[in-house]
């Protein structure tokens, strides 16, 4: 059986999913646009598999009489879209949305239209802008890393 493990930014929430996870999408709806603060929310079902909060629970907003979006309360991440027929989880909060690639676009009467272009865009690695952001020389990083711990936040994290 396949387990996939994820959470939000700070740590805070985390999940476990058992099962296969073959329906992955992106939804370019104005909802999931505002929800995710992006052009379009990539989402991954899991009905069908065993689920389970293993760290906290998200805060959930009803963003519709039949939707509600779960988010981390303290972070902000988005999580969830939770519907009648099912729930789905943000793919980017997956430890490793690799291997989750979307198999169909949803509210294509909402996408944007320059994002079938996004891969045409210039392509540098984040190091590359050292030069005007001259923090990222000496970044760390406080988020949760992309694996289960035993605690979360360490006490440096706080």
């Amino acid at each position: 059986m396949t387990i996939h493990t994820g959470g939000c930014q700070c740590g805070a929430i985390r999940f476990r999913v058992e099962g296969d996870l073959k329906d992955s999408s992106i939804c370019h709806c104005r909802m999931c646009q505002k929800a995710f603060g992006a052009y379009y929310a990539p989402l991954v079902s899991v009905r069908g598999a065993t689920f389970e909060w293993t760290r906290g629970e998200p805060k959930r907003f009803r963003s519709s009489n039949h939707v509600k979006r779960g988010f981390c309360g303290d972070c902000g991440t988005p999580l969830t879209y939770e519907a009648p027929d099912g729930m789905a989880i943000a793919a980017g909060a997956f430890d490793d949305p690799s291997v989750l690639p979307p198999v169909i676009q949803w509210g294509i009467e909402n996408k944007i239209v320059f994002v079938d272009h996004l891969h045409s865009l210039p392509k540098e690695e984040t190091e590359a802008d050292q030069t005007s952001a001259s923090f990222i020389a000496d970044l760390v990083s406080y988020q949760h890393p992309d694996h289960d711990t035993s605690e979360w936040p360490q006490e440096r994290h706080r």
